[in-house]
Formats: C-alpha cells, structure tokens, sequence
C-alpha cells in the first residue's frame, strides 16, 4: 500500500509537472501580451472625418477590445475627458503648429501643460508627449529640440518625470535606409535631429518614428518581396553582415540605430508610433486580408519583444494606425487606413 501511494504521489507530481510546463509554453508562445486585462498594443485615435462616434464611444471601443494604449494628435478636450478613468494609456500630441510658442519660453510651455495637460492628470495616465508629428524637416524643424527641453523643465517642476518627452518623425528623414547598416539621416534632417537626440540620449527616451513597410512594396513591388513586408518570409530576405532580415520593419528600425549612432548617440530607442497597412485605395496592394495580415503580425512582433537583429531583446513601444477610416483625407489609401468603420464595426479582424 505505502509502494502504491508513492506511485500515485509520483504520477499526480508528474502530472501536475506536464501542465505547468505546458501552461509555461503557452504563455511563453502566446502570440498576445496581456497587460492586466488589456492588450499592450496602441491604436492611433484619427480624427480627420465627420462622420467618427462620439469620444465616449471611441473609448468605449477601445475598451470593448481591451486596447491598452492610444495615440493622439493633439489634445482633443473631447477625448481627453472620455478617457478619463479608462485605464488607457495615453500618447498625446502637440500640434506641429504650436511647436515655436513653446519653444519660445518654458511660460509658453507651461500654459500649454496648465491647459491640455495639469487637468487630467490625477485620472489619465499620459505615457508621452510628442512634440509634433514629422515636424522634421520643415519650418519648425529647428524649434522642436527647444520645445521638448521647455516642456521637460515644465514636466520636471511638477515632478512628472514619469511622463517622456520626444518627436515623431518619418522614415523619409532616412536619406540612406538600406542595407540598414549603411542608415543616415538625410543632410536637410541631420541639424534638426543632432539637437533632438542630444536631449534623448540625456534622458535615455527613445526617438518615436513612423514605419510604413506598406510603402516600400507598393512603390517597388519588383524589388521589395510581399512577404518581406508582411512579416511572412520564413528564410532571411536582406543579409547585411552578420545579421539577417526576415522582415522590411526591423530593417527599417535598424536603419534608425545606425544612423542614430552615426551621429554619435547609440543609447537612444525608437518607439512606432504609426504602423498599418491600407485595406483599400490601390487595387491589389490594399485588401482587408493583406491589412490584417500585416496589423497581426505587427502586433505579435511587438508584442513578443524580440527586439531586431542589431539590438535583440530591444523594448519596441508600437501603435497601429489607425482606428477608423478617415473621409476627410485624400481619396484612396489615404481614407483606408482603419480597423474600424465609423459605424465601429470592424474592417478586418485583428482583436
């Protein structure tokens, strides 16, 4: 009897042993990372169309599908007072428009903070605040250094350092984007950007960017493989050295470090702060299937936290762009880019 209950500890051990290591591959392999309850992923909240739901239903939306983060343009009192209490992350924009203001002088930067920022504070959490969108190159280009260094003062009076401050550029800043480690910020970018990485590296932020692999295969689909853009390559696509390339977004991404540390910083990262893929507007390259397809593996690549090739391991902040077909844009891709109708049913599944 005492040989039998051994044997059936043993087995009982073993079996509970099986479970928790499987529980322990599942967990390892899930293809989601679960932040609480919520997807850490963000979604891009556009507002260039006037027929969206209501803030309150947007929220509500994100909610229903337990979207972690959201990115905003700029500070839109409507969906700042709806997102109040939700638990969502918050990446708040600052209107390129507004850059010189508070570039000016840290009372510009302060009543920009005591207007879109102080009144939300103890019931949003605000994870960053960019200084303009692909305000590099252009005519507030110089200013946006200026701007993030007035602002951090501001944050720092208020003891906010929790809250990062940074830009969001495009790729096209790249002058040389390939093979990645040949990347280098195009002459007309480098001033500009010196300036911002010189205040990044300081604070150790990272450099948020907007990586459109969609853009390169459909403007070169000869040379630029379909499953090299989607994440779908199963055998390295682009060997550059000694690492390999699966996929265009971490070449693209790769492209940054190398020109970052060109310019002599190389502890600067880079957050996505758009990313997605059109489901209509130009034939064959735009379908609902080839956007979810995309928008899936973006967010399981972000979501595994596997890094790139050049920095393994790297912590990639990623947001896709964006929630809702927008038909105040341009016609074509440019009114495509949404997982949600405004009738907030989805385009394509993704959740």
């Amino acid at each position: 009897m005492h040989r039998m209950h051994l044997r059936a500890q043993t087995m009982a051990s073993l079996r509970m042993f099986l479970v928790v290591g499987m529980m322990m591959m599942i967990i390892m392999h899930s293809p989601m990372v679960i932040v609480g309850d919520k997807i850490g992923i963000g979604v891009c909240y556009g507002m260039v169309a006037n027929n969206l739901p209501s803030a309150t239903d947007v929220i509500s939306l994100y909610k229903k599908y337990n979207i972690g983060k959201l990115r905003l343009f700029d500070p839109n009192p409507d969906a700042l007072e709806a997102l109040k209490g939700s638990g969502i992350d918050v990446a708040l924009g600052l209107k390129n428009e507004d850059i010189p203001s508070i570039a000016t002088s840290t009372e510009g930067a302060e009543s920009w903070f005591t207007t879109n920022v102080l009144p939300y504070l103890s019931n949003i959490t605000f994870s960053f605040i960019s200084v303009g969108n692909e305000a590099i190159p252009g005519e507030f280009a110089n200013d946006v250094a200026p701007a993030m260094s007035n602002l951090q003062a501001v944050l720092n009076d208020h003891n906010l350092n929790g809250i990062t401050v940074t830009t969001a550029v495009a790729t096209m800043v790249l002058g040389v984007s390939y093979p990645p480690s040949a990347g280098q910020f195009s002459p007309e970018t480098k001033g500009a950007l010196a300036d911002v990485l010189s205040f990044l590296s300081i604070k150790g932020s990272p450099l948020m960017a907007n990586v459109y692999p969609y853009f390169a295969y459909a403007s070169d689909p000869d040379q630029v493989r379909l499953d090299y853009a989607l994440f779908t390559a199963k055998d390295p696509v682009v060997v550059d050295g000694n690492l390999s390339y699966h996929n265009l977004f971490d070449a693209t991404v790769d492209s940054f470090y190398w020109a970052m540390e060109k310019q002599g910083v190389n502890n600067v990262g880079v957050a996505v702060s758009e990313s997605g893929w059109p489901s209509a507007g130009n034939g064959g390259f735009t379908t609902p299937e080839l956007a979810s397809t995309y928008n899936r593996n973006f967010m399981q690549h972000v979501l595994n936290m596997g890094g790139t090739p050049k920095r393994p391991g790297a912590y990639i902040e990623g947001f896709i762009f964006a929630m809702f077909n927008e038909n105040q844009k341009p016609s074509g891709i440019e009114q495509n880019w949404g997982l949600f109708y405004p009738n907030m049913q989805p385009v394509y599944a993704v959740f």
